[in-house]
């Protein structure tokens, strides 16, 4: 098997395993890998991915423009073309529109409590990217705060997008959105969900420095209990300005 044959069943395999489990429906999602920096191979517009062959797979120019194959291209390419844009590190991009992550866009709640190691190592917190209407300019420019700093975004009502040296590593990272997604959901059914304790965080992070790890470092804000500290601040602040404030009323 030559490598453009090895690249095009990956791409169909991954496609599959995107149907399979449930990740998309009909001819959703979309899936694409780096060749060189003017050559790129993806899914075509049209097609489900679970009904995904080798001869369905095109090669598309930096500008979109195809170059090889009988399909045309989807025409959510700006996306991916935006991504090996601006992280040349990235050999891969997966999109789909995985259930319960996708639930949390429309839902509004962001994916970033730390609740499980592997999740920290592999994706850190997952920005939500704001909501852009699909074939145009504005999802791939709804990634442009985060792109330099995560491999894995939610897309405001339109699914994820996950990025990966190969693409192996990208749909890696697209399943474990949706695994976290899942566990967390459960936690918030059961009615707490208690983060990883900020000291056991800082451990996990180094740990990811000495594996070094492939990817990006995951993009770690503030942990809870430092934001519920500095809400509390804030509040006492407030109220003394305005007792204050009051006093000197009354004076």
């Amino acid at each position: 098997m030559t490598s453009v044959e090895k690249i095009k069943q990956e791409i169909c395999e991954v496609g599959h395993k995107l149907y399979s489990k449930g990740f998309v429906a009909a001819n959703d999602g979309n899936i694409s890998v780096k060749v060189s920096d003017n050559e790129f191979y993806c899914t075509p517009t049209g097609v489900s991915k679970g009904s995904l062959t080798p001869d369905m797979i095109i090669k598309v120019d930096a500008g979109g423009n195809k170059l090889e194959g009988e399909l045309n291209p989807s025409s959510e390419i700006k996306m991916h073309l935006k991504v090996y844009r601006e992280r040349p590190d990235v050999n891969a991009v997966v999109h789909a529109h995985p259930p319960i992550s996708t639930a949390f866009t429309v839902a509004g709640i962001e994916l970033n409590q730390y609740i499980l190691p592997e999740a920290v190592l592999t994706i850190g917190d997952v920005p939500t990217c704001k909501y852009g209407t699909p074939s145009t300019m504005e999802i791939p420019d709804s990634l442009e705060p985060y792109i330099q700093d995560h491999d894995a975004f939610l897309l405001e009502n339109h699914g994820a997008l996950t990025v990966g040296c190969n693409l192996t590593k990208a749909m890696f990272v697209m399943e474990e959105v949706e695994f976290n997604s899942q566990i967390l959901k459960y936690a918030m059914e059961l009615g707490a969900v208690h983060e990883i304790p900020k000291n056991q965080l800082d451990k996990l992070i180094d740990l990811r420095e000495k594996m070094k790890l492939p990817g990006r470092h995951p993009g770690i804000k503030p942990h809870a209990e430092n934001k519920k500290k500095d809400k509390e601040e804030l509040v006492k602040l407030i109220t003394r300005k305005v007792i204050e404030a009051l006093g000197d009323e009354l004076d």
